[in-house]
């Protein structure tokens, strides 16, 4: 640990952020209920926080962090908006949730369906591990087959048979796989490297009529952030066609962050089914997953396979979430959603020349990384070559000049509509001071 580092480690064990990870450690497996909070990728103690507001972080002890983790992307137009919050205000007083059918659920399916260009109908869960298993399931029950094929490094939820080179947070906390997963959930779970179409064609000529699905990031954003080849995603589409799989995007993460209709819309691909969450309840937990309705029939109660849950489509998410859309429908915000990225790209760019540092810079849409290696990342092999060490001095380097970034390499930055023209240029200063060591 640099000086800037043992001085903000310092400063955090004496204050109330470290009190409480001291009370949460005796009470929650290591102080956290989810592993990358826990600081483990950047070494030290995580701060907790109080309050947020539009980009800020407010932390415990009254500090104050421009916040590019954004609830890690659901918090699109920033802090706790003020339509949003109203209207999670409103249907709080007509009851938290009902196990019952409401309009709301209507409503905000049919901003869903007029917004992702695959879409025909949509049934929502409680988070994009429910959607990734549930739309795997599903997929295995449309075709009959078993198998699926995923992209080592990308994460799809915490489900036994997709813990297998998961990335994000099995790759920050140095873990290969899960325990506690029997091999029998894996055994039908083929692994690609994420841009080798070449080893996709593979394992559909070695199991030609096996292969139920092929899943993946369309912007693998669990390893960093890792964008396609050109090529990469119309080959897959090509792939599942000719050997009747289906193709699902796991759009969690860029489902109306990199577009409106996702990373879909802006390659025009179709895929067959299409994972959604984390901007669709405005920051309140939510999943869902949609395609076409010949599919999406197969599900209960229409169809035969099974999947439900008490709090799916709850009143106070699908409130949430048609307050969001209904803001980012309007015309105009993904232009300067861009803009301010576009902004804060060119930045990040002029500060990887000057400082002549073996850095690669990363983005597409609202999303950004910045990887610590002298090779170009295309896929997770290349992404684990990363320095973490100094990955982890630029992080506590920037949270001293008050600038919250994911504390993990393999984890993917976000903006927001709420950031300012000045607080980007803020940021790309910070960022350039940061990365040359230059102390407070």
């Amino acid at each position: 640990m640099n000086n800037q580092m043992q001085q903000v480690g310092n400063h955090l064990k004496l204050s109330r952020s470290h009190i409480f990870f001291e009370e949460a450690q005796q009470l929650l497996p290591g102080g956290v209920n989810s592993p990358v909070r826990a600081f483990r990728g950047v070494g030290g103690e995580p701060i907790f926080i109080d309050f947020a507001n539009g980009p800020y972080l407010f932390d415990v002890d009254g500090n104050r962090y421009l916040d590019y983790v954004q609830s890690w992307g659901p918090m699109i137009l920033g802090h706790a908006y003020p339509s949003v919050v109203e209207a999670v205000v409103q249907a709080s007083k007509r009851g938290f949730s009902f196990g019952a059918p409401t309009q709301a659920e209507s409503e905000l399916a049919r901003l869903v369906i007029a917004s992702v260009p695959s879409i025909e109908m949509v049934r929502f869960v409680n988070s994009g591990t429910e959607a990734t298993m549930s739309a795997l399931r599903l997929a295995r029950a449309f075709t009959g087959r078993h198998k699926i094929i995923k992209f080592s490094g990308c994460y799809h939820g915490h489900a036994d048979m997709l813990l297998v080179q998961a990335g994000s947070g099995v790759a920050t906390m140095g873990l290969p796989d899960s325990p506690g997963v029997p091999p029998e959930a894996t055994i039908n779970t083929l692994i690609a490297p994420y841009n080798d179409v070449e080893a996709v064609e593979t394992l559909f000529r070695t199991y030609p009529t096996e292969i139920a699905a092929v899943i993946v990031e369309p912007v693998a954003a669990n390893m960093g952030l890792v964008l396609p080849m050109p090529g990469f995603l119309e080959q897959l589409r090509g792939l599942t066609k000719e050997y009747g799989a289906v193709l699902i995007f796991d759009e969690v993460m860029t489902g109306f962050r990199v577009a409106l209709g996702g990373m879909q819309e802006r390659v025009g691909i179709t895929p067959d089914l299409t994972c959604l969450g984390k901007i669709i309840g405005g920051g309140l937990p939510v999943g869902a997953y949609g395609g076409r309705s010949e599919i999406m029939e197969h599900v209960a109660p229409l169809g035969a396979m099974y999947q439900a849950g008490t709090l799916s489509g709850n009143p106070l998410a699908m409130a949430a979430g048609i307050a969001t859309l209904t803001e980012m429908r309007k015309p105009g915000q993904y232009e300067e959603l861009e803009r301010k990225s576009q902004l804060l790209g060119d930045g990040f760019g002029r500060v990887v020349r000057e400082t002549g540092l073996a850095l690669q810079f990363a983005r597409i849409g609202a999303m950004f990384c910045l990887y610590f290696t002298e090779l170009p990342v295309t896929d997770y092999a290349s992404a684990k070559l990363s320095d973490t060490a100094s990955f982890a001095r630029y992080f506590w380097n920037m949270l001293a000049r008050g600038i919250y970034l994911p504390p993990s390499q393999f984890e993917a930055c976000f903006i927001s509509l709420a950031f300012d023209d000045k607080m980007i240029d803020e940021t790309v200063e910070s960022a350039k001071l940061a990365l040359s060591g230059e102390k407070l």
